[in-house]
C-alpha cells in the first residue's frame, strides 16, 4: 500500500507548478514511495551512540595564514599588458559607447 497517495502527489506538484498527467500521478506516487521507505531506512540506523556529521572524514582547514605581502607596483602589473594608456590597461571600446 502507498504511504503517498494520488491526491498527496497532486498536490505537491501544484505546489512546485509542475503539469503532471494522471499516468505521472501514479509513477511519481510510487517513486516518492521508495524515497520515504529510504529516508525510513537511515531513520533506523540513525543512534544516540552516532554523533552528528557533516562530512564522514575529518576534515583539516587547508587555507594558508592571511599574510601581508608586498604587491606589485603599478608598472609591474602593467608590464605585460598587450596594451596601456594613461597608467591603464587598454581595451577595445564595447557596445558603441560614447567617448
Amino acid at each position: 500500500m502507498s504511504k503517498i497517495s494520488r491526491d498527496e502527489v497532486a498536490h505537491l506538484a501544484k505546489l512546485a507548478r509542475m503539469a503532471v498527467t494522471e499516468e505521472e500521478l501514479d509513477v511519481f506516487a510510487g517513486r516518492l514511495d521508495q524515497i520515504l521507505d529510504a529516508v525510513a531506512k537511515v531513520g533506523e540506523v540513525a543512534s544516540d551512540d552516532i554523533p552528528p556529521m557533516t562530512h564522514a572524514v575529518p576534515l583539516t582547514n587547508t587555507f594558508r595564514d592571511d599574510e601581508v605581502r608586498p604587491g606589485l607596483s603599478q608598472q609591474e602589473a602593467l608590464s605585460g599588458a598587450p596594451a596601456v594608456e594613461d597608467g591603464r590597461f587598454r581595451v577595445p571600446r564595447i557596445l558603441g559607447e560614447e567617448q
